[in-house]
């Protein structure tokens, strides 16, 4: 068995080395949606709280923006882009855990306006090379 089955990396998003991941909102806009990955949800497992920004904060790229909390642990969670948030994902308050259940629909985090989108795309890392990633974790932590 691959170990890549066992997470969930969708083809069309674009992730970062901390485990969040981006979506361009639609082709035309410079807004995207972010949040964090099947497997940063699995890695840390029961999530029961989360902090998000206000909406109209601005962030630049690597910056934190807000804090999942687990029974575990605490994890910051840092932006992927340079942008204003527009929007954040008020349910996710009331029910973190849809973040575990579903980190690329119901789980999203924000949206966020950005203003050299596809410049600071290029430096994210695609489907096939976040999966290298995991890979390159999986096998340092079994060595």
């Amino acid at each position: 068995m691959s170990s890549d089955e066992s997470y969930d990396i969708p083809e069309g998003y674009y992730y970062t080395k901390d485990h969040e991941w981006v979506k361009r909102k639609n082709k035309d806009s410079n807004a995207i949606v972010v949040g964090i990955t099947d497997y940063a949800a699995k890695m840390l497992n029961d999530i029961v709280y989360v902090v998000l920004p206000d909406e109209g904060s601005t962030f630049k790229s690597k910056e934190v923006f807000g804090q999942v909390e687990s029974v575990k642990t605490v994890s910051d969670i840092y932006m992927p882009l340079t942008g204003r948030v527009v929007k954040t994902n008020q349910e996710l308050t009331k029910m973190p855990e849809a973040i575990s259940r579903s980190p690329y629909s119901d789980g999203w985090m924000l949206e966020v306006e950005t203003t050299d989108l596809d410049k600071e795309l290029r430096e994210l890392l695609s489907a096939s090379e976040y999966r290298s990633f995991i890979e390159e974790i999986k096998d340092s932590e079994s060595d």
